[in-house]
C-alpha cells in the first residue's frame, strides 16, 4: 500500500477492468469501476499506448512484473486460501525495500520514503473495489457465484440478493444490509458454509447436523471445537440424539451475543455437572465479567459481588439440566432474601377468627 495518491497522473495498462475498448491514440472509453476509482481518489487517469506502437512506455512495469515472478512465485507457492498467499505475497514485498536497483546508493526503502510526503491523503471514504452481481438463494440457503456456492442466513432461502465479489471476500447483501460475508473460494465447484447460518432449520431438524456440510467444515476450521464435541456427547448421553442435538444448537446460538472465548470458557464449566445451554449461558456471563471487571462495574453489576471461588460460582444442580439461582432479589443487599423482606399479610376478621366446631 502506498499510502497515498500520487498528484498527477496514475498511468497503467489497458486492464478490462478499467478499459472497454481501446481508440486511436489515447482514447479510452472506461467501465464503471475505472470511472469511480478515479472520483474516489480525485486523480487522473492514464492509460498507455498500445504495446505495437509504444513498447517503452509499459515495458518497465512489466519486467518488475516478471521479476517478482520469477523470484518469489516460481515454482507456483501451494497454499490453503488467498489468504495466506496474500500474506506471504505482503511478506515478500516487505523485504524487498531493502533491495537496491542497478549501482543506485539507496535502497528501494529509502527512495520510497522521500517520496511519499508527496503524495495526496488517502480519501476518507475507502472505495470497495468489486464486482457486483445478483443472485437468488436457492432451498439449501446458498448462492451460486462464478461456479461456486456460499452460504446465506436461512431465513432468505427464494430470494434474491446482491452480492460483492472482491478479489479475497465475497459479500452478500439484502437491500443495504450485509448478511453474509465469506473468503472468496478459488476452486470450481466448491461450497463454502456457515454453520450459524442453518441453526434455525437444525432446531427443527437436529438429526441432519451430524452428516452437514456445514459442521465439517467448522471442524475444520476450529470452530466447532473439542469443547463443544464433549458438551454434545454428554447432552446426547442423557437426553438422547434429538434433545442433546437441540441443546447444543442452542449453545451455538450463544455465539451471535457472546464472545467465542467466553462460550468456550462456558462450555468446559457446564459441562462437567449440567448440559443445558442456560447454564452455558450464565458461565459465560461470568467469565466474560470476570475478564473485563471495568464493564461489569460500569454496568452496576459489580459493586456488592463477592470474590469467585470454586464453591461460590457452582451453579450447577448436579444430576439435573436446571440452574440454581443464588444471586440476591432485585433492590435487595447480597446475603438476604426475599423471603425476609416481604410485606406481612394483613387479615380481615372474618379470617382470623377461629372456625367453628362442627357437630357430629
Amino acid at each position: 500500500m502506498l499510502g497515498g495518491v500520487p498528484f498527477d497522473k496514475i498511468r497503467y495498462d489497458n486492464l478490462k477492468s478499467a478499459v472497454s475498448r481501446v481508440l486511436f491514440g489515447r482514447n479510452r472509453p472506461s467501465r464503471n469501476g475505472g470511472s469511480r476509482s478515479a472520483a474516489t481518489t480525485a486523480s487522473t487517469r492514464s492509460t498507455v499506448n498500445p504495446v505495437v506502437t509504444a513498447r517503452t512506455e509499459n515495458g518497465g512495469v512489466e519486467g518488475q512484473g516478471g521479476r517478482f515472478r520469477r523470484t518469489h512465485l516460481v515454482p507456483v507457492p501451494k497454499v490453503d486460501s488467498l489468504v495466506k498467499l496474500n500474506t506471504r505475497l505482503e511478506g515478500y514485498d516487505r523485504a524487498d525495500d531493502a533491495r537496491r536497483i542497478a549501482n543506485r546508493t539507496r535502497t528501494v526503502g529509502a527512495d520510497f520514503a522521500l517520496e511519499h510526503p508527496l503524495l495526496q491523503r488517502l480519501p476518507a471514504e475507502p472505495f470497495g473495489a468489486g464486482l457486483w452481481l445478483t443472485s437468488r438463494v436457492d432451498r439449501h440457503a446458498r448462492v451460486m457465484v462464478r461456479q461456486c456456492q456460499y452460504s446465506v442466513p436461512a431465513r432468505f432461502i427464494g430470494r434474491r440478493v446482491r452480492v460483492r465479489l472482491g478479489a479475497s471476500d465475497l459479500v452478500v447483501l439484502d437491500g443495504r444490509t450485509g448478511i453474509a460475508s465469506h473468503a472468496r473460494s478459488v476452486q470450481k465447484g466448491s461450497q463454502t458454509m456457515l454453520l450459524d447460518h442453518y441453526l434455525e432449520v437444525l432446531v427443527r431438524k437436529p438429526g441432519a447436523l451430524p452428516g452437514s456440510t456445514a459442521l465439517a467444515q467448522a471442524r475444520k476450521q476450529d470452530r466447532f471445537t473439542s469443547a463443544h464435541e464433549a458438551f454434545w456427547a454428554a447432552a446426547r448421553k442423557r437426553h438422547g440424539d434429538a434433545v442433546g442435538t437441540r441443546a447444543l444448537v442452542e449453545v451455538l446460538l450463544l455465539h451471535r451475543h457472546l464472545a467465542f472465548d467466553d462460550v468456550i470458557a462456558g462450555l468446559t464449566a457446564a459441562v462437567s455437572g449440567a448440559t443445558s445451554a442456560d447454564v452455558v449461558a450464565v458461565e459465560a456471563r461470568l467469565h466474560a465479567n470476570l475478564a473485563d471487571p471495568a464493564a461489569d462495574r460500569a454496568a452496576g453489576r459489580g459493586k456488592d459481588r463477592q470474590s469467585p471461588t470454586p464453591q461460590g460460582r457452582d451453579l450447577r444442580r448436579r444430576g439435573t439440566g436446571g440452574v440454581a439461582d443464588r444471586t440476591p432479589a432485585a433492590g435487595l443487599p447480597a446475603g438476604s432474601s426475599a423471603l425476609a423482606h416481604r410485606r406481612p399479610i394483613r387479615r380481615t376478621a372474618a379470617q382470623t377468627s377461629p372456625r367453628p366446631h362442627c357437630k357430629r
